[in-house]
């Protein structure tokens, strides 16, 4: 089988940890090599590619020819531009969160993947956090959500607000689990040390009945990244960055028949999320089937995103 020839775009953080992955899969015997880093840094692009042993460039349209597939970890503004010229030129993309900055850009981008029978596979990384693959497919019909994702100012993506850059990984773990778009939000957010909201709340409501609470700050001390579920049968906890998940249900004791809680840790291997999200986008490539998480989807997360954006007072509303 030949080996699928990768370009990465966007040297930065994200941009290093895909190109690592490709290098960690080819290691071990996947059909599948880098074949070029790009990235408006010149310098940045040359480092990243001298350490995989392949050619850098600052046009990615210059890697296009040497491809079968695209990744692009450039800052978010930038999305558009880039997967719209790998779509333009026949190639499946694997873009970061989110899909595009705006719905409109989004649409475009969705319908060009359609035209050009190329894959659009969105990076909404928690959805291959090996705590929510175990605990999965145990939700069902959640009657409450309550998610929190914090930590402290990073020095990327702050192109974008904390919705944008966190809380879409929850709205869209909830947007695959209900099958459903929100029919009513609140929220609340607060700018720190952006211009944009960097703290944000919203209160979400989803046609079925479920009531979501979320939470996101990039301004935290402590790093958090927690979401639980509440329905009829049990209650479910998922620490994404523990890779744990627990299970609380209330059953009838044997001994006295009386109700009594029942707390079941369970089993979690320690995985990659970033490898496994590579291995799906890699297998739909092949295999030309659906990915995981495909245009669509990311654009359904992300309109739901601009709704909480939009729901916000503006900050001056509370001097």
């Amino acid at each position: 089988m030949r080996a699928l020839r990768i370009a990465v775009v966007g040297a930065g953080h994200m941009g290093k940890l895909h190109a690592a992955k490709i290098a960690e899969l080819a290691e071990s015997g996947d059909p599948v090599r880098l074949s070029g880093v790009a990235d408006v840094d010149a310098e940045r692009a040359r480092a990243l590619a001298e350490r995989r042993g392949v050619r850098g460039v600052t046009d990615y349209r210059d890697l296009l020819g040497e491809a079968d597939a695209v990744i692009v970890a450039v800052p978010t503004l930038q999305h558009f531009e880039v997967v719209r010229g790998a779509l333009a030129a026949g190639r499946d993309v694997l873009v970061e969160k989110p899909i595009a900055a705006s719905i409109a850009e989004g649409e475009a981008l969705l319908e060009l993947a359609t035209a050009q029978g190329c894959l659009l596979q969105v990076g909404h990384l928690e959805w291959f956090n090996n705590a929510m693959q175990v605990i999965r497919e145990r939700i069902h019909r959640p009657r409450f959500i309550e998610a929190h994702r914090m930590g402290p100012f990073p020095d990327r993506a702050t192109d974008i607000d904390v919705v944008r850059d966190l809380m879409i990984h929850d709205l869209d773990i909830l947007q695959q689990l209900l099958g459903e778009e929100p029919e009513r939000i609140e929220a609340v957010g607060v700018p720190v040390l952006s211009p944009s909201a960097d703290i944000a709340n919203a209160r979400i409501t989803y046609p079925g009945g479920c009531v979501a609470n979320l939470t996101a700050s990039r301004v935290s001390s402590t790093p958090m990244r927690k979401v639980r579920f509440f329905q009829r049968d049990g209650y479910f906890s998922i620490d994404f960055l523990e890779q744990s998940a627990l299970v609380i249900r209330r059953e009838l004791s044997e001994a006295t028949g009386a109700p009594e809680i029942k707390l079941e840790k369970l089993d979690v291997d320690r995985g990659d999320a970033l490898l496994g999200q590579l291995r799906a986008f890699l297998g739909a490539v092949r295999d030309r089937g659906r990915p995981a998480i495909d245009a669509a989807g990311g654009l359904g997360a992300l309109r739901t995103a601009l709704r909480v954006l939009d729901a916000m007072p503006h900050p001056d509303e509370f001097e």
